[in-house]
């Protein structure tokens, strides 16, 4: 009986050398004491994992199970989903010819007139057909996602959700002569003036009423984009003008045998989402997958599916709510963050991954942060109120690669002040792991 409980010593013992036997303690130490007690990150919240891609082990963790509100690292939720689900190519639209006319579904598709991605010829498509019929009926959700902030409303990066987005559901304010000018044509007329102390143009929370204040607009008005508030009618309106013939709503089912036609490749918007952290190209591509899953239109069954089918294996369950990270009420583990950034690089060949990514120094959000002669930073950032995080790849000068998860939450000081810390801890990941 000695022996034998000497034996379970001795093996208790040796695991943690089993664990770090590919990395020198010393390192574990100094990045513990960089993260630790009396270092910037123990006055607010921090979670940090680091692991060995190759190896498959944990390298070094603090605060891992704990949850954080993840901002834009949701988006690699979503990019995950879209890898499962979507193929190559996106469906542009579900459709089926009546004669002479023709009835249209969405698909969640965003590209249509959206120029940060490429656009296909819906003009042309349409061309032989004398009525386009708009029908709604697989639209399943909200535009706006569970948990967004109402008075980010009249921002760019808050764009609503709808079945078949046009112009990226944003109206262009551009300033000619010291006077705004409102496109599509649509909301031309639909520019006032107002007293209110305001440097831009606005829009009403209920309506697609927009304003500006002369007085102030002529010294810092600007070139800016603005959301429309999305309906079916206002859809149907936009379309009418872009194809040049008349687009009706319609509330007809969509049937199980029809048509689809094919739009662009997916690389194009997972690049763009990815670079740019576009939340609405994030929250239109959880569309398609929900689409594609079931042909309606509905983010949080497609959410359901995801987690269910796909990540059941994850120790800390998710709380997600969206696909942009626009949501307060995302909460994610720097544990389960790695291992989504694992479940990728499974999917996802190397070269591709760390193009489709910011890189340090170089493209994206990264581009001003982790600057380095050989970049080493593969990442997707998070950024709302006091709260940033940095999920994906380092690439050390030893040639290894990990998967890595840098999360802070609650922090009372500029976002800036923080990467800077955080471009010192893994700065030391790259020369000493």
């Amino acid at each position: 009986m000695k022996d034998t409980k000497k034996l379970i010593l001795i093996c208790c013992l040796c695991f943690p050398f089993q664990l770090w036997a590919q990395t020198n303690p010393k390192s574990v130490t100094a990045l513990e004491n960089q993260l630790g007690e009396h270092s910037f990150f123990s006055k607010h919240l921090t979670g940090f994992m680091l692991y060995d891609l190759e190896e498959q082990q944990t390298v070094y963790e603090k605060n891992s199970d704990l949850y954080f509100a993840p901002a834009s690292t949701t988006k690699l939720f979503t990019f995950y989903a879209a890898l499962l689900t979507l193929g190559d190519t996106t469906k542009r639209l579900r459709y089926l010819p009546k004669g002479k006319d023709i009835i249209i579904w969405g698909t969640g598709d965003p590209s249509w007139k959206y120029k940060p991605v490429p656009d296909i010829d819906m003009k042309g498509f349409l061309a032989n057909y004398d009525k386009v019929y708009f029908s709604d009926s697989n639209w399943e959700d909200t535009p706006y996602g569970y948990g967004w902030q109402w008075d980010d409303y009249y921002y760019a990066y808050a764009a609503e959700r709808s079945p078949l987005p046009i112009y990226g559901n944003l109206a262009t304010v551009t300033n000619l002569q010291r006077s705004p000018h409102l496109a599509p044509p649509l909301f031309a007329n639909a520019l006032t003036i107002t007293t209110k102390a305001i440097k831009d143009v606005e829009r009403d929370f209920r309506s697609n009423r927009f304003y500006y204040n002369p007085s102030t607009y002529v010294i810092r008005g600007r070139d800016t984009k603005i959301p429309f508030a999305t309906s079916t009618e206002t859809f149907a309106l936009l379309a009418s003008k872009e194809l040049d013939k008349e687009v009706i709503p319609s509330k007809d089912p969509l049937p199980e045998k029809h048509l689809v036609l094919k739009g662009i490749p997916l690389d194009s918007i997972y690049r763009e989402m990815l670079h740019e952290s576009d939340n609405f190209l994030a929250e239109h591509l959880l569309l398609m997958v929900a689409d594609e899953l079931h042909s309606k239109l509905n983010a949080e069954e497609a959410i359901e599916f995801i987690t269910k089918n796909y990540l059941a294996d994850l120790k800390d369950e998710p709380i997600w709510l969206d696909g942009s990270g626009l949501s307060r009420y995302n909460l994610f583990t720097p544990r389960s963050m790695v291992s989504i950034a694992e479940k990728i690089y499974q999917i996802v060949p190397d070269t591709t991954l760390f193009r489709l990514l910011p890189q340090g120094g170089r493209t994206g959000t990264l581009k001003n942060a982790y600057r380095a002669p050989t970049p080493y930073i593969f990442a997707k950032t998070g950024t709302i109120s006091n709260n940033h995080s940095l999920v994906g790849y380092i690439k050390t000068k030893k040639g290894k690669l990990y998967a890595f998860a840098f999360m802070n939450n609650n922090y009372p000081y500029k976002a800036r002040q923080v990467i800077n810390e955080m471009e010192k801890v893994l700065l030391y990941v790259r020369d000493n792991f």
